[in-house]
Order: C-alpha cells, then sequence, then structure tokens
C-alpha cells in the first residue's frame, strides 16, 4: 500500500544529540591546529550560511576565518577529526570505538518510528554523517533493520538534492503531482535549501521542509540563541519549525493541512 506521506530525517541534531561529538570534534581540531576553541555561536553562525554541512570542511574553514598562517592538508586534517569522533578505525569494529561517537544521547526510539509507520507515514534518512557512524545509530543502537537511507559519499552534499530526490522516489515511486508528499525534517539552513532546490527540480511534487533547532539550543539559557537561530530557519524558507524531533508527526499533519506548527 502506498505511503499517504514520506518523512525523510537528517541524522546529527536531530536523531542523535552531536553537540558533545561531532560539534566537540569540530572545537577539537579547530583547537589542534590553531591552538583557538571556536565558540559554539561560531558553529552556529558557519552553519547558518547554509553550505557547510560538512563538519570537515566546516573545521577547515574556521581555520581559515581564524587567519591561521598555513592551512592543513584536507585529509589530515579529516584524520585528527576523525580520531577525536571515532577513536579508532572508521570501518573497523564499533565496539573498539573510543571517541565522542561513544556519548551521543539519542533524541528518539525505536518505538518512534513504529508510530509513523502505523500512521502511514513511511520514513528514511538523507545525511551528510559518515556511513559507519549513520549505520551505527540506526541499526545498533536504534535497532531499525536496513533503515533507507542516504549517507555521506552516496550523494552530493545538501543543499545539493540530489539525494535527497534519490530517496524520495524510491520511497514514493515517480515524483509528480500525484504522488504523496514528502517532509524533511532537518536542523540547518542546509536542510531546509535542500527541499527548496529539490522543488526546483520537481515543481509538481510536494515537498514541505520541517525544520528543528539542534539539541545545544533548548537550554532554558540558550533561549535567546534559539529564537535567532529558528528565524533563520523561517528566513531560509522552512514550512514548519517545531519544538523538538519527538513533535514531528503533529508538525506534520499540521503541515499538510496548511497551517504553521512552532
Amino acid at each position: 500500500m502506498s505511503p499517504r506521506a514520506v518523512l525523510l530525517f537528517d541524522i546529527d541534531g536531530v536523531i542523535r544529540d552531536v553537540g558533545g561529538s561531532y560539534r566537540r570534534a569540530i572545537v577539537e581540531t579547530v583547537q589542534h591546529y590553531s591552538g583557538v576553541r571556536p565558540e559554539p555561536s561560531a558553529i552556529d553562525a558557519l552553519k547558518a550560511e547554509g553550505c557547510w554541512n560538512n563538519d570537515w570542511e566546516a573545521s577547515l574553514e574556521l581555520l581559515r576565518r581564524g587567519g591561521l598562517a598555513e592551512l592543513p592538508a584536507f585529509q589530515a586534517l579529516v584524520d585528527v577529526f576523525n580520531g577525536f569522533y571515532f577513536g579508532g578505525d572508521p570501518e573497523g569494529d564499533p565496539s573498539a570505538w573510543q571517541g565522542f561517537i561513544g556519548s551521543e544521547p539519542l533524541l528518539v526510539d525505536r518505538s518512534f518510528f513504529e508510530e509513523l509507520s502505523a500512521a502511514g507515514v513511511s520514513w528514511g534518512f538523507v545525511s551528510g554523517a559518515e556511513p559507519p557512524s549513520a549505520r551505527f545509530v540506526l541499526e545498533q543502537r536504534l535497532g531499525l533493520s536496513r533503515p533507507p537511507l542516504i549517507a555521506m559519499g552516496d550523494a552530493p552534499d545538501k543543499p545539493d538534492p540530489t539525494g535527497f530526490l534519490r530517496l524520495a522516489s524510491d520511497l514514493v515511486g515517480p515524483l509528480g503531482a500525484t504522488a504523496a508528499p514528502v517532509a524533511y525534517l532537518g536542523d540547518t539552513v542546509a536542510d531546509v535549501l535542500t527541499v527548496q532546490r529539490a522543488r526546483q527540480v520537481q515543481p509538481e511534487q510536494r515537498f514541505l521542509s520541517l525544520a528543528v533547532a539542534p539539541p545545544h539550543l533548548h537550554s532554558p539559557e540558550a533561549g535567546e540563541r534559539r529564537g535567532r537561530y529558528e528565524a533563520q530557519l523561517w528566513e531560509a524558507g522552512a514550512d514548519s519549525v517545531i519544538p523538538s524531533t519527538a513533535a514531528v508527526l503533529a508538525g506534520l499533519e499540521q503541515a499538510l493541512a496548511g497551517t504553521d506548527h512552532c
């Protein structure tokens, strides 16, 4: 039976809290080369530009903007970053990883996806995370069996919509005016722009951009920063900004009905 809607998810900041892992690896990588630890607000500002979804490239850009006299070779930076994040061979046994990946809180559980399926919503994941990292959280930690996934290297980096469109068509069939609506939940401007660009490629298909602020902005003391961040998501073209990933089904229903949920 065809789904009544498809909901695709980013992973980092949406399915798992990467404030103490990927974002921490950015900070540690920048400090490794420059001796300076970037503030969370500096990383937020960079992400808000919509073109730094890749955390290796974001780390290099922070070094460039910080005025580092000699930038490291990209692969050397990747190796340093992965040393912090994985703490072991990314293609090796996850049980041997000693890095920040081991301390990522999950934002949903397996029953969350069972609820979506029961509501007639098909789901999958479009993420810039490395495949071993994405599979680790989806399959080993959440217990999902062969979840539909586009990860780093499977398609061009977001906001290029190629991977998003590919997975959407895998789950919906031919995209177009008669196909089920396809929504994407992400936590960055790049995620919102991915949907905007998908509309340019497939203008007859109904796409919805759902957005949520990343977990590090949900503490009481971060309220003002969260408001500014959410305003940037709206400005980029989000159809709905929801309070948490757990609230996405209600947010999807309201977006499908044509009302905002914020």
